[in-house]
């Protein structure tokens, strides 16, 4: 269950009175968790907006390149990351990124190339409240009002910006392309998007859930992705009444859901089947698939920058038909996506993508 702390209002919670994008105190980031060549790595706790629409605080972190800033300052790649897990020993300014090995590399590599690092952790995480996971509108508040953050910390920020996301992150990046003139505002200056793995269309699959479905047990990384989903759409849309029809199982995994970081919980749910989570169907609940869809649907029109999507023909984790169908959709649209698919996993796509991302985001701030 949601404790009682994080189930109250958010007008029980003292008032920030400080604006979206300010900087309410600032650490420096444990040197093991460096990305590597960056000059300087400085942790933000800031002002953004919480599921709720209200202002709440996140942390993140800024990580700025060796040298001295160009005229104007180093451009800016505000990046979002992936699932880390929603407790608040997850965020990755405490811990560093669930991958390391693989998402260290892929960063230092932006900061080579002359881009300033604003990462943010999202509302909740290692912040009062809980994140909620795949909630598009709410990442993409926090990824802007992180590169505002970041420009208020220092002034070798550019006010032109990218967003650069996997997994999670790229869903919150390709939802935060749509909004990020928007949410940004005329002090920013926005000028395109990637990301690699994109869950799309999950909405769809998550409104099939229910006793015995699906009837196979699935990769422990789905079932996880799933619990996460649960834990977090019971905090923000406790109307939905969720809690009444999971089993006893699937309310022990939704409580685990709300502290257990990724890597541990997927140990915790191999052999672990969702159909086992549900007592009655989930489109039972009242308007679920409405709620589902304004929470987590991905935008199909209104991108007005390029954006940059990849995807792995082999991923399991966000399986590719789903996000060909998306991309289908933008195209079909006329929306400005670029797509590539790359003949590997989940985090083989991200990887080999670098050779398409790095010269595309270079041709952005030409």
């Amino acid at each position: 269950m949601v404790s009682a702390a994080l189930a109250a209002p958010a007008s029980a919670a003292p008032a920030i009175t400080q604006e979206i994008g300010d900087v309410v105190s600032t650490r420096e980031l444990d040197r093991n968790l460096w990305v590597p060549g960056a000059a300087s790595a400085e942790v933000l706790t800031y002002v953004t907006t919480d599921t709720f629409g209200e202002k709440a605080l996140s942390t993140g972190t800024v990580f700025l390149p060796p040298g001295t800033a160009p005229e104007g300052g180093w451009p800016v790649i505000s990046w979002a990351h992936g699932t880390s897990g929603l407790g608040d020993s997850c965020a990755p300014s405490l811990i560093g990124p669930a991958y390391a090995e693989r998402d260290l590399p892929y960063l230092g590599n932006w900061l080579a190339q002359g881009y300033a690092i604003v990462a943010s952790d999202y509302a909740g995480l290692g912040t009062p409240g809980l994140p909620t996971y795949l909630d598009g509108r709410t990442t993409a508040h926090n990824v802007v009002d992180m590169v505002k953050a970041g420009r208020n910390y220092s002034d070798d920020l550019s006010r032109s910006w990218v967003t650069v996301g996997q997994s999670q992150g790229a869903g919150a990046a390709i939802y935060t392309a749509r909004y990020a003139t928007e949410f940004g505002g005329p002090d920013l200056d926005y000028r395109g998007a990637v990301g690699t793995g994109t869950p799309a269309y999950i909405e769809k699959l998550i409104s099939i859930g229910g006793p015995g479905v699906p009837p196979v047990e699935l990769p422990s990384g789905l079932t996880a992705y799933v619990a996460y989903i649960g834990a977090s759409l019971r905090y923000a849309h406790p109307e939905l009444g969720l809690d009444n029809i999971l089993t006893p199982l699937g309310k022990k995994y939704a409580d685990l859901a709300e502290t257990t970081c990724v890597s541990d919980f997927e140990e915790q749910l191999d052999g672990v089947t969702i159909g086992d989570f549900f007592t009655a169907p989930l489109t039972g609940l009242p308007n679920f698939t409405g709620v589902l869809d304004d929470y987590m649907a991905m935008p199909e029109t209104g991108f007005d920058k390029p954006f940059f999507m990849g995807n792995g023909l082999q991923d399991i984790d966000v399986p590719f038909p789903t996000t060909a169908a998306y991309v289908a959709r933008l195209t079909a649209n006329g929306q400005p996506v670029t797509f590539r698919a790359y003949n590997a996993d989940h985090s083989g796509a991200f990887v080999q993508s670098q050779a398409d991302t790095i010269p595309f985001v270079e041709n952005l701030f030409r």
